[in-house]
């Protein structure tokens, strides 16, 4: 008798654990893949300072804090995309793919309808799909912001050594919907507060906008040579070769993704934020727990806390009085009273 008993314990643990596995497997179809994500970064991998290490970080963080392990790849050119996302999909160990940049656009929309099971994470772009979660992040109004900083600051050029002449530059690494956000916040800031200033926007365009950094140096010291001595950046790897120009002909720079103050104090005033590093902590952790919002688009903006500005790092002390009135621009982007624009139209 009691061994009958002991017999229907033991199977009737059995029937729970199995039960329990049931279940899991159920919220995550993954089952074992939740325990690893992906991530292909854009070309020009990691070193840029900016949006692929901050991509990187937040995996990392992932791994750190949640015990989940990924892997990465860097990309060389964009034709290498669409072979390493079928590479990452066919091996089926991965509970989320993370795709980043709008040049992965095409890529991600051939291979994720062949692989309807496996779940991506498209940062920078929105693509309709039931296996993809969009980031979309609103550059344009961060971009703003630190545009109002720079024409506010040439206000009050004595103050800040620079020329009183009424001329910022931007160096965007190519002209396409997202660097155009950064570029028409920027001016749309800038002639926000005063309508006559002159913006200078140029691109780094060739084969490798964003990885071109000698291209950048010539286009930031044109700029300046012809007068505008703070130059905002938004190219990626590039940016360095901005801030190498401002320590050599002695300008002010702007940053952008991360915070660059640290790079250069001396030069950089302050960076533009995009906070891709919590966007990727969240979609692991999302698609660890089963919740990530497939098919659907979240935005990154100055209300989510998505995008915004730094000055920290910087040795250059921009006054009380200016980061008052970004607080306030800030606060009128969020409540609606200033809408950004996110190109030129």
């Amino acid at each position: 008798m009691k061994k009958l008993i002991t017999l229907i314990m033991v199977l009737a643990m059995v029937l729970s654990l199995a039960a329990c596995g049931g279940s899991e497997t159920t919220e995550d179809p993954a089952g074992d893949a939740a325990l690893k994500a992906a991530c292909v970064l854009g070309v020009g991998g990691l070193g840029d300072q900016g949006y692929n290490d901050l991509i990187y970080a937040g995996m990392e963080r992932a791994k750190n804090e949640l015990g989940i392990d990924f892997d990465y790849a860097e990309p060389k050119q964009v034709t290498d995309f669409e072979q390493i996302m079928r590479d990452m999909s066919d091996s089926g160990e991965y509970c989320v793919i993370v795709c980043v940049g709008f040049d992965q656009m095409d890529a991600l929309m051939t291979v994720a309808p062949d692989y309807p099971e496996q779940n991506y994470a498209f940062v920078d772009g929105f693509i309709e799909a039931d296996n993809i979660v969009n980031y979309t992040c609103r550059e344009q109004e961060g971009s703003f912001l630190v545009g109002a900083m720079a024409a506010l600051m040439k206000a009050d050029a004595a103050t800040y050594g620079l020329a009183d002449n009424g001329s910022i530059g931007f160096v965007g690494a190519m002209e396409n919907d997202t660097i155009l956000r950064f570029a028409a916040g920027y001016d749309a800031g800038a002639k926000y507060i005063n309508p006559d200033i002159n913006v200078d926007i140029q691109y780094v365009a060739g084969d490798n906008p964003f990885g071109d950094t000698t291209t950048a140096k010539e286009i930031a010291l044109s700029q300046f040579n012809k007068g505008s001595d703070i130059i905002y950046h938004a190219a990626g790897g590039s940016g360095l070769g901005v801030f190498t120009a401002a320590k050599e002909a002695g300008f002010t720079a702007i940053g952008c993704n991360s915070n660059q103050n640290v790079i250069d104090p001396d030069h950089i005033v302050a960076s533009m934020l995009k906070r891709v590093d919590t966007a990727a902590f969240e979609i692991v952790k999302n698609a660890a727990e089963g919740t990530l919002a497939l098919g659907e688009e979240v935005v990154l903006g100055l209300e989510q806390g998505g995008i915004g500005y730094t000055l920290e790092g910087s040795n250059i002390q921009v006054s009380e009085e200016i980061v008052a009135q970004l607080a306030d621009l800030e606060a009128k982007v969020i409540s609606g009273e200033i809408e950004v624009p996110a190109n030129f139209n």
